[in-house]
């Protein structure tokens, strides 16, 4: 074997973003993720969770909540207020439709796809209908004071439940009307601070499901609108819960980083009456855990340190094997690092510029292992911004060093590079 040198590259400055949603296919296989820059990512649980499609960013368009209607239709909505819906074909963002009430909080599907509830900032829910080529606005639910924070469907799509701050709502479809309102904190200390209701989740056999900022998982009965359960599974706010398809089982991320599980268990083996019990806790993330989901043989659950983390439920796996480990995506998929081999140059993306670097150099020779110290320190040659708002998707630079291209969702931009000692120069072409 020849001798090489090995470069350790230690300034590339790259800041992974944040987990800010996912959404499981209903009976499908693919998990829909939204980072805080705004990107969607499709993953395939088919194919040992490979990411499969990425869909840029925009620097107008932030997702705080991802639908999958009809099937295969993922739908996005934000604090922009418009409602988008994604082309995964052709990895962009095929049209937006403005929701009507400011920025939107939260969506939720109904069970058979063909509904969209939006939650928006000026209190108000609204049903949008699902039809080939986008969504119809269908009409208002009633609107109320305080901005709604989640929201969900029963599974028979006769009643929403809606969740703000001190407050959660269950809503009636057919009229439109709000049938119950409960406050969440009417018990708490006098001193009174806000409760926020960050998660909510409307069960088949009418019990409502909350997560809260005081670190509480609550099971009300809404139509006595009366207190079953309570739980608190954090000193700080439970941010996210997801329930499984069979409604026998939570998951609950928390500001602190930490995962919970919470099964329903029967109170006396072989007993009729059950109660839910927190069965385990895991600390995989170091920040906030804005998304959980609960795939039918997993707890996946996403922070703002930019993990995906898939935990398998071992009591649903048939056999042990690869399909049973521990998976953590704590790195980026896409190629981010181009390199001019002959030119002795790296190229590093951003989402929004590209910087362009010339490798360090030495004239010693060593043993193996060995560090050597450099005669000429790496050098940062050029910044290259994008102009306007969409994300850069991918970027190359030529072996000669002498041609530098990059690409957003819909423009292809190429430069020609010229270093003349320590100047360099760019020319768009």
């Amino acid at each position: 074997m020849g001798e090489f040198a090995v470069h350790r590259v230690r300034f590339f400055g790259l800041v992974p973003a944040g987990v800010r949603c996912l959404a499981c296919q209903p009976r499908g296989a693919r998990l829909a993720l939204a980072r805080t820059d705004g990107a969607v990512e499709v993953y395939n649980f088919a194919a040992n969770y490979y990411q499969e499609k990425v869909i840029p960013g925009h620097e107008g368009r932030s997702v705080e909540s991802l639908c999958w209607v009809a099937g295969d239709r993922l739908f996005g909505a934000g604090l922009s207020g418009d409602i988008t819906e994604y082309d995964l074909s052709r990895l962009s963002a095929a049209r937006g439709t403005d929701g009507g009430g400011g920025p939107i909080w939260s969506m939720a599907a109904n069970s058979t796809g063909t509904q969209l509830a939006i939650g928006c900032e000026d209190g108000s829910v609204k049903i949008f209908q699902v039809v080939p080529g986008g969504i119809q606005f269908e009409r208002n639910l009633d609107r109320r004071k305080g901005r709604v924070l989640c929201l969900s469907w029963h599974p028979s799509d006769t009643h929403i439940a809606a969740g703000s701050i001190d407050v959660f709502r269950v809503i009636e479809v057919a009229s439109g009307q709000t049938v119950q309102r409960i406050m969440v904190n009417y018990h708490m200390e006098k001193t009174r601070r806000e409760c926020v209701v960050w998660a909510i989740a409307l069960l088949s056999r009418g019990t409502v499901v909350t997560a809260d900022s005081y670190g509480r998982v609550q099971f009300w009965d809404w139509q006595q609108g009366t207190l079953a359960e309570s739980h608190t599974v954090s000193t700080s706010a439970a941010l996210s819960l997801a329930v499984s398809e069979r409604e026998d089982s939570i998951v609950v991320g928390t500001s602190t980083g930490a995962t919970y599980q919470l099964q329903l268990l029967p109170v006396k083996l072989g007993g009729s009456e059950k109660r839910w019990v927190r069965t385990k806790p895991f600390q995989h993330h170091s920040h906030d855990v804005r998304a959980v989901a609960h795939s039918p043989t997993a707890l996946i659950s996403g922070g703002l340190d930019a993990q995906l983390v898939i935990r398998p439920l071992m009591e649903k796996v048939q056999k042990k094997g690869y399909d049973t480990a521990l998976r953590k995506f704590t790195f980026p998929h896409r190629r981010l690092v181009s390199c001019a081999r002959k030119a002795r140059l790296l190229l590093f993306q951003f989402s929004q510029h590209l910087e362009l670097w010339r490798l360090g150099s030495t004239k010693e020779s060593g043993k193996d292992g060995e560090v050597l110290p450099l005669c000429r320190m790496p050098e940062h040659l050029v910044q290259l911004k994008s102009k306007g708002p969409e994300h850069i998707y991918c970027s190359s630079v030529s072996p000669c060093g002498t041609w530098l291209g990059y690409s957003t969702a819909s423009r292809f931009h190429l430069y020609r590079v010229r270093c003349d000692g320590d100047s360099v120069s760019l020319r768009k072409v």
